[in-house]
Order: structure tokens, then C-alpha cells, then sequence
């Protein structure tokens, strides 16, 4: 419980202080611990604190961007977003049967690809400020409205942080497997 408490309120701080930090925009844990935890976590409740941490940061921020910027998120948005952390959560128990370096990179690298793709495609088809062509979507998914940085300045805040975030968990779990004495991927090569 203490380690969730702590996750769910570093998550939660971090994406707050990017909302208030432009150049930290989308550059957050909480997809790589989504990832990570259906890849470690084996009690299933633990899988919840990314989602809460979601939820909770998502408060706030919809307050914070309607106050700041006279914008509010769409519900169906929100559940979008929650659908791919559902995913990511899943591609992390796939992962967890067959975890190799290789596995570890993809799952993380999908699913950050995964979160863009579905979330971009989300907003070309909400936001009226999109038009319903092909060229439309290829603007929701490179440079987005005009009154914002452009999108792929968001995908890679979050690609950079999926893979940095995952990459750290994992070695923080594999060390602590490693200590513990029992299978890790930073031994594996030795035993082979």
C-alpha cells in the first residue's frame, strides 16, 4: 500500500506540474507505470493506481483548463483515454509471459504509439475545429490547432517519457529481483 500511495501521488504531482510547465506537456509516468504494472504488478489491485492517478489528475486539470484557457474535456474523451491505459495495461500482461528486453521495448513503444494514434484520431473526429477529410486527420495528428504547439511536439514529450519511465521501472524492478535472488533480466544473459 505504501508503494501505491507513493506512485499515485508522484503521478499525479508530475502531471500537475506539466500543465504549468509548457515544455513538460505530455511528459508524464503514468502510461509507462500502466505498462509496468500489468508487466510486475502481481496483486491486481495495484493495477487500479494508474488509473486513479489518471482520474484524479484529470480533475484538476480540467478545472485548471477551463479557468486558464476557457476549454473543458469531453467525457468521451476521458474515456478514450482510460480505454488506452486499459490497452497498455494489457499489452503489459501479455508481456509479462514472455519479458525480454525486446517485449519490455515494444510494449512500451506500442503503447505509447497506441495512446497518440487513438487519442488524435479522438480529437479529429470531436473537435469542430478539424475538418472530416484526410487532411484533417493528418493536421489532428502533426500539428494540431494553431493556438497550440504542434501535436508531434506532444507525441514526442510522450514517446521520450514512455521509454524513459518504463526503462526505469524496469530496472528498479529487475534490480530488486536481482537482490531478492530470484529470475531477473539483468542476469539472464549470465545464466544462459
Amino acid at each position: 500500500m505504501p508503494l501505491a500511495l507513493a506512485l499515485f501521488a508522484l503521478a499525479i504531482g508530475w502531471r500537475i506540474v506539466g500543465a504549468h510547465v509548457p515544455e513538460l506537456a505530455n511528459f508524464a509516468p503514468l502510461m509507462a507505470l500502466t505498462f509496468c504494472g500489468g508487466v510486475y504488478f502481481r496483486d491486481r489491485r495495484m493495477w487500479l493506481v494508474p488509473f486513479a492517478a489518471l482520474a484524479f489528475s484529470d480533475l484538476y486539470l480540467d478545472h485548471y483548463y477551463a479557468t486558464t484557457f476557457n476549454e473543458t474535456w469531453a467525457w468521451p474523451s476521458v474515456l478514450i483515454r482510460l480505454a488506452c491505459f486499459a490497452m497498455s495495461l494489457g499489452f503489459g500482461w501479455a508481456v509479462a509471459r514472455r519479458k525480454n528486453w525486446l517485449t519490455l521495448a515494444s510494449g512500451g513503444i506500442g503503447s505509447s504509439i497506441f495512446f497518440y494514434l487513438v487519442t488524435n484520431t479522438d480529437a479529429w473526429l470531436r473537435d469542430p475545429a478539424y475538418i472530416r477529410s484526410a487532411a484533417g486527420w493528418w493536421q489532428a495528428m502533426t500539428v494540431g490547432r494553431p493556438e497550440y504547439p504542434p501535436t508531434l511536439f506532444f507525441f514526442r514529450n510522450t514517446f521520450v517519457s514512455d521509454l524513459l519511465f518504463t526503462a526505469a521501472f524496469v530496472l528498479a524492478m529487475e534490480y530488486v529481483a536481482r537482490r531478492e535472488g530470484q529470475p531477473n533480466l539483468l542476469t539472464k544473459r549470465q545464466a544462459a
